[in-house]
């Protein structure tokens, strides 16, 4: 099966599915970043394409254009620091998985570092991690799976970010592979796994 990556960042997660042997056809990037570098080191196809002064359709159209040329089955979502257009999501409805690392509904929203202040900030004794298909909104797709992080008396931003990543990558492979075997179906709000 064929995996799209779309990043803006270091691409932690996506080191992961590149070490699992899953055939990314390529990664695709809104601006210079990591990934697309770590891409790059590993022989992986990745694009750039600018999105400074794009509006979000016509940029998600180039987008769609790549995947396409690339014969992509699934999208993820891989820090990527941009909310789709609605015509991209209806084009991929069910065919594009984000990651967030927070156990969403609680702490949706927010991006990287932020996320995991907020949750320190508040006192939490668990967070985690969350994978959803996206729907329109930012964090309100219906949830595929989640795994939960237990928050240490003396933990920091950093150290919870690294626990909650591990997470992040043990839920991504395992949703790729029930989504290749046709076990996610998708009943409004819910995801069943068969």
């Amino acid at each position: 099966m064929k995996l799209g990556i779309l990043v803006s960042t270091s691409g932690t997660d996506m080191q992961a599915i590149i070490d699992s042997g899953r055939d990314i056809a390529v990664v695709i990037g809104n601006k210079e970043c990591y990934a697309l570098e770590r891409a790059e080191k590993h022989g992986i196809k990745n694009v750039l394409i600018e999105s400074k002064g794009k509006g979000r359709e016509e940029f998600d159209k180039e987008v769609a254009k790549v995947l396409e040329d690339n014969g992509v089955e699934l999208i993820l979502l891989i820090g990527y620091m941009r909310y789709l257009s609605e015509w991209f999501v209806d084009k991929y409805r069910n065919k594009i998985m984000n990651i967030h690392p927070s156990l969403l509904p609680a702490f949706g929203g927010g991006m990287d570092k932020d996320v995991h202040k907020e949750i320190l900030d508040h006192g939490c004794k668990v967070t985690g991690c969350t994978l959803h298909f996206v729907d329109e909104g930012a964090d309100t797709g219906p949830i595929i799976l989640q795994k939960a992080v237990q928050i240490s008396e003396d933990e920091t931003v950093e150290s919870l970010k690294e626990k909650v990543q591990e997470a992040e990558a043990m839920v991504i492979l395992k949703a790729i592979k029930l989504f290749e075997e046709g076990k996610l179906k998708v009943e409004g709000r819910k995801v069943r796994i068969l």
